[in-house]
């Protein structure tokens, strides 16, 4: 998480009347670095918050892919139950190979048709992200993110998805993304959705045993929260790059 570098602190998300949050990552743990704790904020609320990854992450560890791919699943399965996530979605895409095209794009306009969410969170997309140049799924996943939201408010593109599926346009209010070294909110959140969080990454133990130079979750996540709360006023937040999307009209 980013340090906020501006002297005022930064506003409280706008996100007491939302109902649904729909999550669309690249990869198992991708969620987990920070953005889950704002996640165990949101079900502890009554917000019901969906899972699409776009991938498996079957390329992620020197194991077989076709053995790595549901282990990875499973994790996750296991990260979503410590935060209060009841919908995963796994594409399945090729990991490592994303591409940020028009398939790509309908797959994610039709879970947020489906799914019906007020915000649509994705993870940082830019070349440079993390303190290092971004890996390739992440830039892909986060474009699609952007744009399938888009679409899914537009009633002339993706038709098939209301003639043949039965899905009619949805129009999502915001669109946040973490990760972004120029966040513009904040989520504040509590030293019990802290532990909810850093019990989501410690979930992917098989991936992590994989990293051995990977800090101990338990450090990492509370210190990117404490940063957070630093730029928000309070002990712990979650921070984001939040678009409103209330005055776009999906027709252009």
């Amino acid at each position: 998480m980013p340090e906020h570098n501006g002297s005022e602190l930064l506003p409280a998300l706008p996100d007491a009347d939302w109902r649904r949050v729909l999550c669309v990552v690249a990869h198992p743990d991708d969620m987990e670095y920070g953005a889950s704790a704002a996640v165990a904020t949101w079900t502890a609320r009554g917000i019901e918050v969906a899972y699409l990854l776009l991938t498996a992450g079957e390329a992620g560890m020197a194991d077989p892919p076709e053995t790595v791919g549901p282990l990875r699943e499973r994790e996750q399965r296991q990260a979503c139950a410590q935060v209060g996530v009841r919908y995963l979605t796994v594409l399945r895409h090729p990991d490592g190979m994303l591409e940020p095209g028009l398939p790509l794009r309908r797959d994610v306009a039709r879970e947020v048709r489906r799914f019906r969410p007020d915000a649509v969170l994705t993870a940082a997309f830019g070349v440079e992200a993390y303190g290092g140049l971004n890996q390739a799924d992440h830039r892909a996943a986060g474009r699609s993110a952007v744009d399938g939201t888009r679409d899914a408010d537009n009633r002339w593109v993706f038709r098939e998805l209301a003639e043949t599926e039965n899905l009619p346009p949805w129009h999502t209010r915001w669109l946040l993304v973490t990760g972004d070294d120029r966040p513009t909110h904040a989520l504040a959140v509590t030293e019990p959705a802290v532990q909810a969080g850093i019990a989501s990454l410690r979930s992917h133990a098989a991936y992590l045993s994989n990293l051995p130079h990977h800090p101990d979750p338990g450090e990492l996540i509370s210190g990117i929260l404490r940063r957070g709360g630093a730029a928000a006023g309070t002990e712990y937040a979650a921070l984001f790059r939040a678009f409103d999307l209330g005055g776009l009209a999906g027709n252009d």
